[in-house]
């Protein structure tokens, strides 16, 4: 599929050979997964996030340690979190009678525990003087001046979009190549404004946004094996981006409660989710999306607050054997998961790709 104009005019751009992207996922990514897929060809990505600049320009490093390849690094651009003391306390209130099953309570006064990058100019500056081959924003963009700044740094700049309307802006700011975030895709929804949301599915968003911007479009949600990659180059994606496929391999670093229910019957039900972090997310269903689905429950203090919140009752279960409450961020197909290392899944990629490829020049139309 790398024989097209299109397609290797991306790869051309990312400076790769495949068109298989792993996502950045904060918390799951690590140096040693992305590492593996660029060096397979393919272009790793490290989820800074949840970082603050010292912890991310070690793992900047730590990457580059072990592959001489380009990976991309991801930051987040949501707007900085508005307290509300109310609103905290009844989401506190109400959890409390889970915290107390394992022996905790819920923070007194729960924090914003991660910085927007719209904000932190000691990340800002730490990428600039990094320079990273590709740098991607999620929840949004950046301003035009650290856009400036990191495109002079010679990094590539990738946007998550969700509509047509946030790859205009994204045009507009200058941006390389977008990802294209379906519907059907685990973690966080990238969408600029939260209360605003089209939850287009891949096909649709891939394809409207193939006619209506000149820039190159990454494929991603839902998408866990060769057959999904070959759908959406054909839709005239230029690569795919793959997520959840790469969260069970064994350089992540999720815990085993994680691993078991990817691996497990718990991946065939996903759902939407705030209660866990305070941001709309897909996840496995479990005993924390359970409680924010319920009816009676309060308003989600707002992201990342309702985060601090959330990881505590996580750590407080786990301590106690309990994964349920946990961030399992999967996507719609998470049951295609495989435990491979990253390597060889990335080979089982590219020989479906093949295999797709041949069946489809069989068929007669």
């Amino acid at each position: 599929m790398t024989d097209s104009s299109g397609t290797r005019s991306l790869l051309t751009l990312l400076g790769i050979e495949k068109p298989i992207i792993q996502a950045p996922m904060a918390g799951v990514s690590t140096p040693e997964l992305a590492a593996a897929v660029s060096n397979a060809g393919g272009l790793g990505s490290l989820g800074l996030g949840a970082m603050n600049a010292d912890s991310a320009r070690k793992a900047i490093r730590a990457t580059r340690a072990l592959t001489s390849k380009p990976f991309n690094v991801n930051v987040f651009c949501h707007q900085p979190a508005r307290a509300d003391s109310a609103v905290e306390r009844a989401w506190s209130d109400w959890l409390a009678d889970a915290f107390a099953q394992y022996g905790a309570t819920p923070p007194a006064e729960p924090q914003e525990i991660y910085t927007s990058f719209l904000v932190d100019r000691a990340m800002q500056t730490m990428l600039v003087e990094e320079r990273p081959a590709v740098v991607s924003f999620h929840f949004g963009l950046p301003s035009a001046e650290v856009i400036a700044e990191l495109k002079q740094a010679g990094s590539k700049l990738l946007a998550s979009v969700t509509s047509v309307d946030e790859a205009k802006q994204a045009e507009a700011a200058g941006i390389d190549a977008l990802v294209a975030q379906g519907i059907e895709a685990g973690g966080h929804r990238g969408a600029f404004d939260p209360d605003t949301d089209d939850r287009l599915g891949i096909f649709a968003l891939t394809r409207l946004l193939v006619r209506t911007s000149p820039l190159p479009v990454i494929a991603a949600g839902g998408i866990m094996d060769g057959a999904g990659i070959v759908a959406v180059l054909a839709l005239g994606a230029q690569a795919a981006q793959l997520g959840t496929a790469f969260v069970a391999c064994a350089e992540t670093a999720i815990d085993e409660g994680y691993r078991r229910a990817l691996l497990g019957e718990s991946a065939r039900r996903t759902t939407f989710t705030k209660a866990i972090s305070g941001r709309l997310a897909r996840s496995m269903v479990n005993r924390f999306t359970q409680l924010g689905n319920d009816p009676r429950a309060p308003q989600t203090p707002a992201y990342p607050i309702a985060y601090d919140t959330g990881k505590a009752l996580h750590a407080a279960a786990k301590a106690k054997g309990e994964f349920g409450y946990g961030a399992q961020w999967a996507g719609q197909a998470a049951a295609l998961a495989r435990g491979l290392p990253a390597a060889e899944l990335f080979a089982q990629l590219e020989n479906e790709m093949r295999a797709c490829l041949k069946a489809m020049r069989e068929i007669r139309i």
